[in-house]
């Protein structure tokens, strides 16, 4: 029978670890986790504020350091070389395969990849500039500058040099003057012509940045010659209504998004009139104003599909409302070259005209023995004729081309009928045929149908 263990008298409880009244001291002997680099540099040393009793005057290791924060700041770009420097170089008493070894390993610790960038001169980090570099940006820079009256107004890449609180204040270019002709409200001033054969030669930003007051001198000019033509053409055509030019006028900003021609701006001014100004479905009258390229006109310049196939369908059935309006002498006499009275002359000068994206064969639907087959090929229905510079400038000008508009548009009004007598005839006006083809007023729609000579 086995023995009972003897109880012991003494309770088992556990044993609590004392605290120890001094912090427990670093042993010397174990390797610190911080690299030898970041000892070694001083970078990483703080710089003491001020001078401690503790410290020898003649220790050399105090000698060197400033005697505050804001020393060490002023230093500059001093403390940023010596630390570089300081850096490159190994630690006392390290060989240089052990210190760039620690300098890899400190690299993996904060989880990112440093690369050593060194430059022409000693020293590491960016900064420095190569002296062929420095020479291409002032190279660049004088391609780039802006030259008036022999004096250089803007250069890219200049300083200044200023002192804090130090500006620069630079006069901004004036307009031309008027040259002595005065300007008049709702006539083209010379200057308006000139600036656009300036802006053909140097069709730039800069260019324009700098003659902004030219621009806006002669954009307030032309658009107070169209304000005047406006009233001229309500009261010639009572369609239009009297808009504002900035309904009326075109940006002169060009899109280049899908053009191969960079310039950016257009070398004209041009504007537009309709029932709904210068954008809208209805035939519109045009003007264009530059030096040798002045145009005014009048149609449809690429209509859509749905304006298209009903322009088509006019001409398929009652072609003879087109050919009356081609057929009149203020027409062939301004926009035709002055052809004799003769049908196919006419029409052949009409679609010489529009050839421009004319198809090459039969449109969808019809026949190519169509005698009317050289009209249903078209895609725009224009008439317009160019402009000399003296018919656009000076007092005359508005006259003039009020006139040509006129030749675009109904002459024959009822109360013509009433007090002169004359037989009413067909609508002697391109603007007022087309859009009684592709806009009819609902009034108006089955009487343009029927008016005429009938079917052909």
């Amino acid at each position: 029978m086995p023995r009972p263990r003897p109880a012991s008298n003494s309770v088992s409880a556990p044993v609590k670890r004392a605290l120890s009244p001094e912090p427990a001291q670093e042993d010397p002997t174990r390797p610190s986790r911080q690299s030898k680099r970041l000892k070694s540099s001083p970078r990483g040393s703080k710089v003491t504020p001020k001078k401690s009793q503790f410290f020898s005057p003649h220790s050399p290791s105090t000698a060197s350091e400033p005697e505050s924060e804001i020393e060490a700041e002023a230093s500059g770009y001093e403390d940023e070389d010596a630390s570089a420097s300081a850096l490159s170089s190994p630690a006392p008493g390290t060989d240089a395969s052990e210190e760039s070894e620690e300098y890899v390993s400190s690299a993996d610790e904060d989880g990112r990849t440093r690369k050593k960038q060194w430059r022409k001169g000693g020293g590491r980090g960016g900064g420095g500039m190569s002296a062929k570099k420095k020479n291409d940006v002032s190279t660049n820079g004088m391609k780039n500058a802006i030259v008036q009256g022999g004096e250089e107004l803007w250069r890219p890449g200049v300083k200044s040099h200023l002192a804090p609180g130090e500006e620069i204040f630079v006069k901004l270019p004036k307009a031309r003057g008027d040259g002595g002709v005065a300007y008049k409200e709702g006539i083209i001033h010379p200057n308006t012509m000139a600036f656009l054969g300036d802006l053909k030669s140097n069709n730039e930003r800069e260019w324009l940045k700098v003659h902004d007051a030219d621009y806006r001198q002669s954009k307030k000019d032309f658009d107070a010659f169209v304000e005047k033509m406006t009233e001229k053409l309500t009261e010639i055509d009572e369609t239009i209504p009297e808009l504002p030019p900035k309904d009326l006028t075109f940006r002169i900003y060009r899109d280049i998004r899908f053009s191969s021609d960079p310039t950016p701006y257009k070398t004209h001014f041009s504007a537009a009139w309709s029932r709904t100004g210068r954008k809208g479905p209805y035939a519109a009258y045009y003007l264009q104003i530059s030096p040798g390229g002045s145009f005014v006109g009048g149609g449809l310049w690429c209509p859509e599909a749905a304006p298209l196939a009903a322009m088509r369908h006019a001409i398929d059935r009652k072609s003879h409302r087109l050919k009356t309006v081609l057929m009149e002498p203020s027409m062939r006499k301004e926009f035709l070259g002055g052809i004799p009275k003769d049908e196919k002359k006419a029409v052949g000068a009409f679609c010489d005209h529009n050839r421009e994206n004319a198809l090459k064969t039969k449109p969808k639907g019809y026949d190519a023995e169509n005698p009317n087959i050289a009209l249903l090929r078209l895609r725009n229905y224009t008439l317009g004729r160019k402009l000399k510079d003296e018919e656009v400038v000076g007092d005359k000008a508005p006259e003039r081309i009020a006139h040509l508009m006129g030749v675009l548009m109904p002459f024959i009004y009822p109360t013509r009928e009433i007090d002169t007598g004359l037989t009413p005839r067909a609508p002697a006006a391109k603007i007022t045929y087309l859009n009684s083809v592709v806009m009819p007023d609902p009034d108006e729609g089955s009487e343009s149908e029927d008016s005429g000579q009938g079917e052909e």
